[in-house]
């Protein structure tokens, strides 16, 4: 796993960054925190200080870049070197496709992957719920995830995220292992009808993985649990945030209208 050393330089190199662009750089702390395979990240180090970061973050046979060079030390290839040795990790690990992250506000990431052989593939919003009068919902349940649910989770990643089944069960088999990640099913009528995941870290609560099965949705099923897990996590003291691709005007227009607004946004490239 990261020493606390590690994480803790990691950490002051995200604020300094996000504070001299007024980005937000997509970490994945949940999974930082969790690491099990320090070959997954890339380090360069100046004077005993941590100048350069690139780390990789598997999906199954998915991996996903992000990184961040101090702001007075960019423009010396530092982060070029760490992507050179990342490449090679990648293509040991057999990973299939390759997505490079950058906040869609950094100049310089944009700057970086002009010089990349890459396409851009798609964007996401951060979102965060703006407090306001939430109704609870009672006649749609929201309990914890057992695991003889796991196949209808699977079913789900597949059916709205267009995962495949072995990459969605991977996927599950590695994330249920995080601390601070709460599991939900959706219930209706009876019937589990849907999920949604939430992941807690220093103050913030991010909702992840919602969905809901294609023959109950436009019955307000989806919206109703939305509502209680923000008013469960708001009634807790945690901020609301979440993220969706900006294509999904269906999911944007659902978010907005029960009070999350958009504060960032992610942009992915396909590397070939």
């Amino acid at each position: 796993m990261l020493t606390i050393e590690q994480l803790q330089a990691i950490e002051q190199l995200q604020k300094e960054c996000e504070k001299e662009d007024n980005m937000q750089l997509k970490l994945n702390w949940e999974m930082l925190q969790q690491r099990e395979d320090q070959s997954m990240d890339f380090f360069h180090m100046e004077n005993g200080e941590l100048v350069a970061y690139l780390a990789l973050y598997g999906f199954g046979s998915t991996v996903e870049v992000c990184g961040m060079v101090k702001p007075s030390e960019r423009r010396k290839r530092y982060f070029s070197t760490l992507w050179n040795e990342a490449v090679k990790t990648i293509e040991e690990k057999g990973f299939q496709k390759v997505l490079l992250n950058a906040p869609a506000s950094s100049d310089s990431a944009k700057g970086w992957l002009a010089e990349q052989s890459c396409t851009y593939g798609f964007s996401e919003f951060q979102m965060m719920w703006e407090k306001q009068p939430m109704e609870e919902s009672n006649d749609v349940l929201i309990r914890d995830a057992q695991k003889e649910d796991l196949d209808l989770e699977v079913l789900l990643d597949v059916l709205a995220f267009h995962m495949s089944k072995e990459d969605a069960r991977a996927h599950y088999e590695r994330v249920k292992k995080n601390l601070g990640e709460q599991y939900f099913m959706i219930e209706a009528d009876g019937q589990s009808v849907g999920k949604i995941r939430v992941s807690r870290m220093d103050g913030e609560a991010w909702i992840y993985g919602f969905s809901v099965l294609p023959q109950f949705q436009g019955k307000g099923y989806g919206r109703k649990a939305l509502r209680n897990v923000v008013k469960k996590e708001h009634e807790a003291g945690y901020s609301v945030h979440l993220e969706v691709e900006t294509k999904n005007e269906h999911a944007l227009r659902l978010y907005e209208s029960i009070g999350f607004t958009v504060v960032h946004g992610q942009d992915y490239y396909l590397w070939y």
